[in-house]
């Protein structure tokens, strides 16, 4: 394994309150050395960082990978490729597959191609209920065991509140967190967006907040009551934010999530019946992206994840109420948060980085979200001012559905190193 030796880059690790023009060393798949003049050891690689940006390797808690099961839409090599593209060195794979990730052997497999693919880390999330039919517990030590670190049904509720209850309480035992997909069936069934004044112009059923709200207030007091971690998926809410906030207050062991598309568009998009702007929870109204956006700023909410959902052309180009929901993210999601977030002002870059490498790392308990000597060589080297347009047919991705074509976004990684190695440089 080749050193590499990144000169004169603006370094910033939140975890160590770092932010300075040095030099970052990396040997032996760990971070050696960060500090200025280091050297240029013969054998090393050495890549030029003025201008650039270094950083811990960014980390998506909430990916889908569709392997096995939808292996034409994305494999763990194909999302691990365009996670790479993305500054992504560490992703948590969902395990609504076919079959669902709810055993051993299927977390073992998810483990195994993401080693035979060699890129970013993928670490496979079990399911909280066999099937993910929400009535039986999957055995979360055979889970944890063979790799998974942290469980969750997403793409489908825990309805049971007796289920999650009983779920929060045996995490506990693993030192896992319950990941839920916030979403009351009984309120959002047959609905196809946001319920407000787009879905009654467009003429389609609507899911309100509260379908979202109900139930981030349920796991909220169920993980108060049983001690357990709760955290929260792709929040879309005013409400679900403030929720949050409230039990934070209280000292209860819950964690949020929002997605790129949830704090840049709202409902406005599925204008003209877009389905790649159809999604779950759906995209909500100007007010509740603002309070995503809010949420970000203070630390109510505690990372930005993709909710990476590759779908087919074919299966995107239906009526909107057959459509499936979802949109790829891994390769906008830095340039959008820089955009929407950093060259607004509403969060400084370090902040950014402490949302989208630091906390993911920290919630999960995951190697990286750090560069401290000794620690995993997971680096980003990122070009914060670097203009560029969305051009879905230049992804790494196996699907192309994105409601950001043709959108210029500010600032995009130039490369990714994981375990020591280059794994994605932008134009090689």
């Amino acid at each position: 394994m080749r050193p590499i030796l990144i000169t004169g880059a603006r370094i910033i690790d939140p975890s160590r309150d770092t932010d300075e023009v040095a030099d970052l060393y990396l040997a032996e798949g760990k971070v050696q050395a960060l500090g200025r003049d280091l050297g240029r050891p013969d054998e090393a690689l050495v890549l030029d960082g003025a201008g650039k940006v270094v950083a811990p390797g960014l980390i998506d808690l909430h990916v889908h990978l569709r392997e096995p099961g939808q292996e034409d839409v994305e494999t763990v090599a194909s999302g691990a490729m365009a996670a790479a593209a993305g500054g992504f060195s560490a992703v948590c794979a969902m395990p609504n597959t076919d079959p669902v990730t709810d055993n051993q052997a299927a977390v073992g497999f998810i483990v195994s191609q993401a080693q035979r693919a060699g890129k970013a880390r993928v670490y496979p999330i079990g399911a909280i209920s066999l099937a993910q039919k929400g009535q039986q517990l999957a055995e979360f030590g055979e889970l944890v065991g063979a790799g998974a670190v942290a469980v969750s049904d997403d793409g489908k509720p825990v309805a049971s509140s007796h289920l999650m209850r009983t779920a929060l309480e045996y995490a506990r035992t693993f030192g896992i967190p319950v990941a839920d997909h916030c979403e009351d069936p009984t309120l959002s069934a047959g609905g196809a967006m946001h319920e407000g004044l787009v879905s009654t112009r467009l003429g389609l059923k609507g899911i309100p907040a509260a379908a979202e709200e109900i139930m981030v207030a349920r796991d909220i007091l169920l993980a108060e009551h049983t001690g357990g971690h709760v955290h929260l998926c792709h929040m879309s809410t005013r409400g679900s934010v403030e929720l949050i906030r409230r039990g934070k207050e209280k000292g209860i062991r819950v964690t949020a999530e929002a997605c790129p598309h949830h704090f840049a568009l709202t409902h406005e998009a599925c204008e003209g019946y877009n389905t790649n702007a159809k999604m779950n929870p759906p995209l909500r109204e100007p007010e509740d992206r603002e309070a995503i956006r809010q949420g970000l700023s203070d630390g109510t909410i505690d990372v930005i994840c993709t909710d990476h959902a590759p779908h087919h052309y074919d299966a995107k180009e239906r009526e909107f109420d057959d459509a499936p929901n979802g949109i790829i993210g891994l390769e906008t999601a830095l340039g959008l948060a820089l955009t929407e977030l950093v060259e607004s002002g509403l969060l400084t870059l370090p902040t950014l980085i402490q949302r989208m490498s630091v906390m993911p790392a920290r919630i999960f308990g995951l190697p990286g979200g750090t560069l401290a000597p000794g620690a995993a060589a997971d680096v980003v080297i990122l070009d914060p001012a670097e203009r560029w347009v969305v051009e879905p047919a230049e992804f790494f991705s196996k699907s192309r559905n994105t409601p950001f074509a043709g959108r210029e976004l500010r600032g995009r990684a130039a490369a990714t190193i994981v375990r020591g190695h280059i794994v994605y440089q932008r134009g090689d």
